[in-house]
């Protein structure tokens, strides 16, 4: 079985940057966050508890609501932990066969929530990738045309980084350009071997 390596930041650090370097180098990754919107939509049973939890518009046409789901989970906490509780699992048995179908030594395990739901525990080591508030706050701006104010809310909502910090194996610092990014992410790759 090959080893997983969680594989987090927080929005606008940069890891969708050094998954894709991870891939070009060989290694599968599985990106936790697009194969949930698939299952969500795929998984029939799923979409039937969904709809209870959170009311029929939850699916427009059979597709799944992103923008009403987040609306109705964002500011309640409760409900978003249930909602997680619904998802994840179905995550987690997909993940599980998409492992035992791979033949490398190591896989990676893309996930924004990797400390917040304790996947670290399932993983052999963790890589977090971050950089500083501010630099999060425009990139996440310039790439989603989110305001300031949208991007804060969302970093307040996550893990602080100093505490993702003192969970993680690795750490890459993203506080420079794409080059500088990938010498880091190459650098972490050596060390694994």
């Amino acid at each position: 079985m090959p080893k997983i390596i969680g594989l987090t930041g927080g929005i606008g650090s940069g890891k969708t940057s050094v998954a894709r370097i991870l891939e070009e180098k060989g290694f599968p990754v599985y990106y936790s966050d697009n194969e949930a919107k698939n299952i969500v939509n795929k998984d029939s049973v799923l979409k039937e508890k969904i709809t209870e939890l959170l009311g029929k518009g939850a699916y427009s046409d059979g597709v799944y609501n992103r923008k009403y789901v987040a609306e109705k989970v964002f500011n309640n906490s409760e409900l978003l932990e249930q909602l997680n509780h619904l998802i994840h699992p179905a995550v987690r048995i997909d993940f599980d066969k998409w492992v035992a179908a791979q033949d490398s030594e190591f896989v990676f395990k893309e996930t924004a929530l990797l400390f917040e739901l304790k996947l670290n525990l399932q993983c052999y080591k963790s890589l977090l990738i971050t950089a500083d508030d501010n630099l999060r706050i425009k990139r996440t701006m310039d790439r989603d045309g989110k305001t300031y104010r949208e991007v804060e809310a969302v970093i307040q909502k996550q893990m602080p980084e100093k505490e993702k910090c003192k969970l993680a194996d690795y750490i890459i610092y993203n506080n420079s350009d794409q080059e500088s990014l990938r010498v880091a992410t190459e650098a972490f790759i050596e060390e694994l071997k």
